[in-house]
């Protein structure tokens, strides 16, 4: 329980702090000028996509047979790679951006939220709320994911 609530704090500030910069336009200028530079956007892009798909071996490792002994333990390195994932987006890139760019950094960062909001947190045993947790979590996360394919499409396409 102390793991989840450090979980909770860090997720909760970072969201937080990912927004204040955002709202007040809070910048590092060779942060952004290293944006700019198309190695650091693909490796950085890279690091961001390899990131989110990750986090899907949560999900494999739930339905798949041979790996649900070890989902706890997938499961808690899910949640902190999730919490600390702010960090990555910011790294990736400071701004919202607009479009389906905006979306995909909206979506990600109130999934970050969701995620860090989790059932350890609610203490619910209400069977609709675990259903209705997991559905939109699930389903976010599969919105992120179309996006970040979308993305690299276009990305590659037109560079």
């Amino acid at each position: 329980m102390k793991q989840s609530k450090y979980i909770t704090i860090l997720g909760s500030s970072l969201f937080g702090i990912y927004l204040i910069q955002e709202i007040f336009q809070i910048k590092i200028t060779s942060l952004e000028l290293l944006q700019q530079q198309e190695m650091y956007k693909r490796w950085s892009g890279l690091v961001m996509a390899l990131f989110i798909l990750i986090q899907w071996f949560l999900t494999f490792s739930r339905i798949i047979p041979k790996f649900q002994s070890k989902a706890a333990t997938i499961n808690n390195i899910h949640k902190w790679i999730g919490v600390l994932s702010p960090i990555l987006l910011y790294l990736h890139s400071t701004r919202f951006g607009f479009g389906y760019l905006a979306l995909f950094c909206y979506l990600f960062l109130v999934n970050v939220l969701l995620g860090t909001m989790n059932l350890d947190v609610i203490k619910s045993t209400k069977d609709w709320i675990f259903k209705g947790w997991m559905i939109t979590h699930v389903a976010i996360s599969m919105c992120i994911t179309v996006l970040l394919f979308f993305h690299m499409g276009t990305v590659f396409y037109y560079k």
